[in-house]
């Protein structure tokens, strides 16, 4: 992971600050920066999202195509993630952002894991034959600290903005099925992200921790926790992340935060997704390949 490098003095600052709850850039321990989120920004796909937390930029794209379901579950479609750092960071190039992707994938494939996140069933065509799969591909532009927030943001705007053909399956009198795509691009399937959890990430600094943490708050924490909380403040996943350790109580206030801020957090990304949904086709592209 995108690191600097700060002088001890440096972290003694950021130290002292966060214990008096202020931190470097004037935000609470609990204040997430300011974020810029964007839908449908990508023409090709079935959905997409841009979002800028402070300097972290992601973008996902997610395509849905047909694939054959899996033996262990016939009657539903699934989820492939695939994430691409190509951030500038010199140690994101090669190997590390390999790394990196590769932990993120699988950190996103637990969280969606858990029974409920997406409506599954809702994506099977034909069981055990026909199914749709959506593949979720994440860039990493640029990292500014605290990724694995701004990608699950992403992820459930561009669940939100993704639109699926509606699908009929014709049966003639051989019994030989046939799949028939609507043409109308308003007959299409939406699908409820109402269960899909965003990830808190409350990275420990001294004596207390502090969510959407900069490269530099990075820097001077040996220990974070990832959350994964829904819109209901339901907890789904929990992560350890860091060399440093987390006693028990810590934990626990870590889960409670986690707990607070997510709802927060699921209300305020609602609320701008819903805004922009409701502007329709008219309102200006600004976005990445738009």
């Amino acid at each position: 992971m995108a690191s600097v490098v700060l002088s001890e003095a440096e972290k003694l600052y950021i130290v002292h600050g966060v214990q008096e709850d202020l931190r470097v850039d004037g935000r609470g321990c609990e204040d997430y920066r300011c974020a810029e989120v964007e839908t449908d920004v990508v023409s090709n796909t079935s959905g997409s999202a841009r979002v800028k937390l402070g300097e972290t930029d992601i973008l996902v794209g997610i395509k849905a195509e047909m694939g054959t379901p899996k033996l262990e579950k016939p009657d539903e479609g699934y989820l492939e993630f695939f994430v691409d750092c190509s951030s500038n960071s010199p140690e994101l190039e090669g190997r590390g952002g390999e790394e990196l992707g590769t932990d993120i994938a699988n950190t996103l494939y637990r969280v969606f894991s858990c029974e409920n996140t997406v409506d599954l069933k809702s994506l099977c065509i034909n069981p055990r034959e026909h199914c749709w799969v959506l593949y979720v591909d994440v860039l990493l532009l640029e990292c500014g600290g605290n990724i694995f927030d701004a990608i699950s943001i992403a992820v459930k705007a561009a669940l939100f903005n993704t639109r699926i053909p509606k699908v009929h399956v014709l049966e003639d009198e051989e019994g030989t099925k046939e799949i028939e795509l609507s043409d109308d691009p308003y007959d299409c399937l939406r699908l409820s992200v109402e269960e899909v959890p965003c990830i808190v990430t409350l990275s420990k600094i001294g004596y207390r921790h502090v969510v959407d943490a900069t490269l530099q708050e990075e820097a001077c924490s040996l220990a974070s926790l990832l959350i994964s909380v829904t819109s209901k403040g339901a907890i789904t996943s929990m992560k350890k992340v860091g060399k440093g350790s987390l006693d028990p109580e810590s934990i626990f206030e870590m889960m409670e935060t986690g707990q607070r801020v997510g709802k927060s957090l699921h209300i305020a990304l609602q609320k701008i997704l819903d805004e922009e949904e409701s502007l329709g086709t008219s309102r200006p592209k600004v976005g990445f390949l738009g």
